[in-house]
């Protein structure tokens, strides 16, 4: 019957959700639409960037972690993410790509053929120094769960940078009150020459 349909729809919605409010803080209204970062150049960004500070999530628990971005033949972004949890290296692999030609600082990645593509939003970078970072997932219009970034090609960044960049989400009506940073300290020594590869839940 139609009831029965709709009864299994609402507990299935309600199995995706709710890991993910656990994960994250709701916000109601559906999500915010922060400026992105004006003529971005792909190619520029593409590379090694470190996690200085994010959003609490569910999927990052462990410390030195990292995101590789290289071109595929395909013209698709191989992207290479990876922390150091418990001794051992975990990393994962996913695709991404742009999901608007008119406004190429609106990526898309996703871990897993199963799962569509999420946003990935590039709102600001200098290619050489930082990168602010922006994701949110809308729930019915009603609330989002979102997720903010702060990279870095270097392990660390001065607490003005990593200040300047929080104002510049708050700017956005990003709320990172709750953000946290990612440590950073001894990953180079910590890493393994043959380090075990075991996939780490998706982040997106």
């Amino acid at each position: 019957t139609v009831d029965q349909i709709s009864f299994a729809l609402f507990w299935a919605l309600t199995a995706f959700i709710l890991p993910l409010v656990r994960a994250q803080v709701p916000h109601w209204g559906p999500c915010p639409e922060p400026d992105v970062q004006p003529a971005f150049n792909l190619k520029q960004f593409m590379g090694r960037w470190f996690e200085i500070a994010r959003l609490p999530t569910q999927f990052e628990r462990g410390r030195c972690i990292e995101t590789n971005f290289t071109f595929r033949g395909d013209k698709s972004i191989r992207v290479v993410s990876s922390e150091i949890l418990k001794g051992e290296v975990r990393k994962i692999e996913g695709t991404g790509v742009i999901e608007d030609l008119k406004n190429p600082a609106k990526l898309g990645i996703s871990y897993s053929y199963v799962l569509p593509f999420s946003p990935y939003w590039i709102l600001s970078t200098d290619y050489v120094n930082t990168a602010l970072v922006y994701s949110c997932t809308d729930i019915l219009r009603l609330f989002h769960l979102d997720f903010a970034w702060i990279l870095s090609r270097t392990r660390n960044l001065p607490q003005s940078t990593i200040d300047s960049a929080k104002e510049t989400f708050a700017d956005n009506s990003i709320d990172v009150i709750r953000m946290i940073d990612t440590k950073q300290q001894g990953c180079d020594k910590d890493t393994p020459p043959h380090a075990f590869l075991a996939v780490f839940p998706s982040s997106l």
